[in-house]
């Protein structure tokens, strides 16, 4: 099954060649590699000029094509017409060995899967779960044998009654789902929604639908809005062999204001775009969930030494949900 990888960058020359140097490790290799760079300086050029990385081609985009869904679609139209699969990767993640062979592995056994994402093992902080110990279920999520401790926010939702009913990466009808992903079982889930740093999709999906240009930048839920859409061709797995490290390099993020006020406004898109006519109870839940949220990440301004982005992401988060009083974001592509 030939496949094709695209990984768009922005000014992470070094975070890139610690990806790149995992993939040249891989026990099934790409037969082609798309770097999609939208930095402003010549790091990344350089670097790719001067390696000598098997099956890349590199593409340098204009400052009118430089935004991650934009990156993204110029690397698709560039995609081998062989190709059966297209991955995607972060600039920030680092591979483990087989992690191409257990994604390939998926879609050649499912034939009704047309979308794959990988796990971020040094995110993951399932555990098994100990016999004879009892787990507060307002503090603990379990699942096939398997314990994860809730974040201070799941914590307080659950106390609330305004937790997601649905398994990880499935959206409830008020949306605000679960996202500690699966323990590392070696099997996979069937999801809502796949993550940008590791997705990859039948090529028949990416040529039939374009990402969003809606997601302007560093275009956060841009990796929900495409996962939406794309369960018009048929169903999105997690795949826990497939794993990787997931690094967060904070360049080329944006700041934090700009950042909560996505956080809100895209956060409703991709709610309507899966749920277009919700329930009165759960509209109220998520606007409910937002502002605990909001009220959480304003408490970070007390309780955490980054008071400054704190504050700002909080402003942000607020701006956002009052301007939906106003415009709300369209669902169109």
């Amino acid at each position: 099954m030939k496949f094709s990888l695209i990984i768009c960058t922005y000014k992470r020359a070094k975070a890139i060649q610690n990806l790149m140097e995992s993939v040249s490790q891989q026990t099934l290799y790409p037969n082609q590699i798309l770097i999609v760079d939208g930095s402003l300086d010549s790091e990344t050029e350089l670097l790719f000029n001067n390696a000598n990385y098997k099956n890349v081609q590199y593409y340098k985009v204009t400052p009118e094509q430089s935004g991650l869904t934009k990156q993204r679609n110029v690397g698709v139209a560039k995609v081998a017409k062989e190709a059966e699969v297209v991955c995607f990767l972060d600039d920030d993640t680092v591979l483990e060995p087989d992690y191409f062979e257990e994604v390939i592995r998926v879609f050649k056994n499912h034939a009704g899967v047309v979308g794959v994402g990988g796990v971020a093992v040094n995110e993951n902080r399932w555990q098994v779960k100990e016999e004879g110990k009892q787990y507060d279920n307002k503090k603990y999520y379990e699942w096939e044998g398997y314990v994860c401790k809730e974040g201070q926010r799941n914590v307080i939702r659950n106390y609330l009654g305004l937790a997601s009913n649905k398994p990880p990466g499935v959206m409830p009808e008020y949306s605000h789902g679960r996202t500690m992903g699966y323990p590392l079982t070696g099997k996979t889930y069937e999801v809502d929604l796949l993550i940008g740093m590791s997705m990859a999709f039948r090529k028949k999906v990416v040529d039939a639908i374009p990402f969003s240009t809606y997601f302007e930048g560093y275009g956060l839920y841009e990796d929900a809005d495409f996962s939406i859409r794309a369960q018009q061709f048929g169903k999105l797995v997690l795949a826990t062999a497939a794993q990787l490290n997931h690094y967060h390099d904070a360049s080329g993020r944006p700041n934090q204001y700009k950042y909560g006020k996505m956080v809100t406004r895209n956060g409703w898109r991709i709610w309507r775009l899966k749920y277009p006519n919700p329930s009165m109870k759960a509209k109220i839940k998520w606007y409910l969930i937002s502002w605990v949220l909001i009220g959480l990440r304003g408490l970070n301004v007390l309780t955490t030494s980054k008071k400054k982005e704190a504050f700002t992401e909080t402003m942000g988060r607020l701006i956002g949900l009052f301007g939906l009083l106003f415009q709300k974001p369209s669902t169109k592509l």
